[in-house]
């Protein structure tokens, strides 16, 4: 900890999620952010985040860097302490991230937290930090940031956590869940975190390349034809089978109420539709969390022998997606 005691945390790739837990983080820690394709604006201005759960027009102005290599040069703590936290808010694309936050981890003392999308993606920053504590997260938070620097937030906002692996001591994710419960937001501890890890990916995996993919809300997809519906919950199903093979249960009928979930939302208006993320990357021109999401879970899939033939035929298009998005950047 600062010498007061106060945690120091920074947050890398702070985007609309990450804006929402800089907003809870900075009311009893000392923050420091890492912003990309918004820098401008959150430098000059800060987040200014509407949620229906904590308010609306609430200001952050963080200290703000371009990456983890100005950190050490625009720090205001004059404690010239490590951070005890690098929570990872960025999209989860593999090979790239453990080594653009190497500078702000400190051995034997940070926690890196991994506030991501997908499934086995923990893996590489074991690799990267023998011996660093990894904590991992399922994310709830339904957020959009449009224009930069603009954060709306509603319905939700909810991470469950668990160290990783399973077998390492459990006590830097309880004391995060601590942390995180003292700043007024919901934490829960999970013995195994990939459990909830796998059950969001049922609706991950299937919602957000095929609303990507069609340009589409999931209210607007599925206005589409009861088809749509139906591809939906049949990528939800392989999903599902491809959890129990790797010793995960999700039911049938737990499938089917987040599918209601979804169609509840049928002529409740616009605001009310659910714009996944990428969706969001795609209309922003963005690259998109497709091996984390998709290839991951069908290569776990192969590897125990599931079929999965929908959801390797939303992997070969999503891909193809993404690869365009990178060209044309």
């Amino acid at each position: 900890m600062t010498t007061d005691d106060t945690p120091k945390v920074l947050l890398f790739g702070v985007g609309s999620v990450g804006a929402v837990y800089l907003y809870l983080l900075s009311k009893v820690c000392s923050t420091t952010v890492v912003c990309r394709s918004n820098y401008d604006v959150v430098k000059k201005r800060g987040f200014v985040i509407n949620s229906t759960i904590f308010g609306d027009n609430l200001l952050v102005k963080p200290n703000v860097v371009r990456n983890c290599g100005e950190v050490s040069t625009t720090d205001s703590s004059a404690d010239n302490q490590p951070f005890d936290y690098v929570l990872v808010c960025s999209k989860a694309i593999p090979g790239i991230i453990p080594s653009e936050i190497s500078a702000v981890v400190t051995p034997g003392h940070t926690i890196i937290v991994l506030l991501q999308n997908g499934i086995n993606i923990e893996e590489e920053y074991v690799e990267a930090f023998p011996g660093t504590p990894i904590v991992s997260a399922a994310v709830y938070c339904k957020t959009t940031q449009r224009p930069a620097g603009v954060v709306t937030h509603d319905e939700i906002e909810k991470l469950q956590i668990g160290i990783y692996p399973p077998t390492a001591s459990p006590g830097p994710a309880e004391n995060f869940v601590t942390l995180l419960t003292a700043c007024g937001g919901t934490a829960e501890f999970w013995p195994d975190v990939q459990q909830p890890r796998w059950y969001k990916l049922i609706m991950n995996a299937s919602w957000n390349p095929i609303c990507a993919l069609t340009r589409a809300t999931d209210v607007d997809f599925m206005a589409s034809g009861k088809e749509a519906t139906e591809l939906i919950f049949d990528v939800m199903l392989e999903v599902c089978e491809i959890a129990k093979a790797h010793g995960y249960t999700i039911t049938r009928e737990q499938a089917e109420a987040q599918l209601q979930r979804a169609k509840a939302r049928v002529g409740q208006g616009k605001s009310r539709e659910v714009e996944p993320s990428m969706l969001q990357d795609v209309r922003e021109g963005r690259r998109l969390e497709v091996e984390a999401i998709v290839g991951n879970t069908v290569r776990a899939g192969k590897a125990k022998g599931v079929p999965c033939p929908k959801l390797e035929v939303v992997y070969m298009l999503v891909r193809a997606l993404d690869g365009s998005i990178g060209r044309a950047n």
